[in-house]
């Protein structure tokens, strides 16, 4: 059975209900995408206007925002995240390594809601090492799993792979393709061919969880 995943595209910032409005119509039409991650401004008055009728589209699985430095200590951006739990919705987030710390303590202090990082945390060639120790806290909080993905301006894709995998185990992982941006750079054929070949000596299971069981499950595919 074919499922996939429809991320936010910020559309248009003015207009989140509107995109989410635009997949509904092309999933009546062809019955895809599957399931798919709204967007909404978390510090925003409208937040919980928006929150609901994003949580209307029986479809829609989480809300993605990529948070400015400091944001996801704020107490106003906070009261928008405590929002997520009781619409049955998660977090998607986009952040870089530096503000991987401010995800573990909000992991930490909300539990109950499910964080997805976004594009393995976005490993730069330069401070991969820093990366990984950024990482590590993060992946500890079991409410966090990472879509391995936006690779496409790192040489050593091997190394943050393999190092994103001991972190945050097989069951907290999954392959993603961030397509169509990654096209500027590979392939969609060339970039699962990579992570074949990275995974090859992995246990088919754990192979299977991480290109197809733990979307799945992770975006409650299962049913939709």
């Amino acid at each position: 059975m074919k499922r996939g995943v429809y991320v936010e595209a910020e559309w248009d910032p003015r207009d989140p209900l509107g995109e989410m409005d635009f997949v509904a119509e092309v999933r009546r039409e062809g019955g895809f995408p599957t399931v798919a991650i709204a967007q909404a401004w978390l510090h925003e008055d409208d937040c919980a206007k928006v929150l609901e009728g994003q949580a209307r589209h029986s479809f829609v699985r989480g809300i993605r925002h990529k948070p400015k430095p400091g944001m996801m200590d704020d107490p106003r951006w906070r009261a928008g995240y405590r929002r997520l739990a009781p619409f049955g919705l998660h977090f998607e987030l986009q952040a870089p390594r530096r503000q991987l710390d401010e995800a573990a303590r909000l992991a930490r202090d909300f539990p109950e809601t499910l964080i997805v990082l976004n594009h393995t945390g976005l490993p730069l060639d330069n401070e991969l090492a820093g990366w990984r120790e950024s990482m590590a806290p993060l992946a500890r909080c079991q409410n966090v799993a990472v879509k391995i993905s936006g690779l496409g301006n790192v040489t050593r894709k091997r190394d943050v792979v393999l190092a994103t995998l001991e972190l945050f185990g097989t069951q907290r992982a999954m392959f993603a393709s961030n397509f169509p941006v990654d096209s500027l750079r590979a392939s969609f054929s060339a970039i699962f061919s990579e992570f074949d070949a990275i995974t090859s000596a992995f246990a088919p299971a754990e192979r299977r969880a991480l290109f197809h069981d733990n979307a799945v499950r992770i975006y409650r595919m299962e049913n939709a």
